[in-house]
């Protein structure tokens, strides 16, 4: 089994592989294209955009946005994902449809070995992300390797998530805690 389809199959992997390596360097390079070079949403952008995440499904990125690979980072129709987005997408992030993402919210799969010794090999995993439908995180919320964040939900700005979320929540804090669903809210 490759390095990548260890990474892929969110094994440990050794993320110095040639492979891996040349994957990274072509996000950079793509990212750095959308972030600097063009400055209009135009043709050009959303040809680069899909060639750096093609799991985009009518998603709208602002620029900057940083990512590892592209090319695991799924989107639905009409989620918008404001400045500043850092994606670790060492394991897929998949986001619903309309999903409003605010702006510099960190979606970090990345896990690391508890044990020192362990951990100086450099292998890491990644743990997937799931962001629902209709869904709003807002500014600098953080959201830990394998948390899935259910249909409806609210993440209050800066809230570090580091456990699922259900349904029709409203979340917010350092760990993010559940202080009320969403259908308790005034229509």
């Amino acid at each position: 089994m490759t390095e990548k389809e260890k990474m892929i199959a969110g094994e440990w992997f050794i993320p110095t592989d040639p492979e891996l390596t040349r994957d990274r360097d072509q996000a950079r390079r793509l990212s750095h294209r959308l972030n600097v070079e063009l400055c209009d949403q135009d043709q050009t952008y959303r040809a680069t955009l899909q060639e750096l995440c093609p799991g985009l499904d009518g998603a709208f990125i602002r620029t900057p946005f940083q990512c590892d690979y592209g090319y695991n980072l799924y989107a639905g129709k009409g989620t918008f994902i404001n400045f500043g987005c850092v994606c670790l997408d060492l394991a897929p992030i998949r986001i619903g449809c309309r999903t409003l993402i605010g702006p510099n919210v960190q979606l970090l799969t990345a896990v690391h070995p508890m044990d020192a010794e362990e951990r100086a090999t450099g292998i890491e995993r990644g743990a997937e992300i799931g962001i629902g439908d209709d869904c709003w995180l807002g500014g600098g919320v953080i959201v830990c390797p394998g948390v899935r964040i259910g249909n409806r939900c609210i993440i209050g700005a800066g809230s570090v998530v580091t456990r699922n979320i259900p349904d029709d929540s409203i979340a917010v804090g350092n760990p993010a805690r559940v202080i009320r669903t969403t259908s308790k809210l005034a229509k």
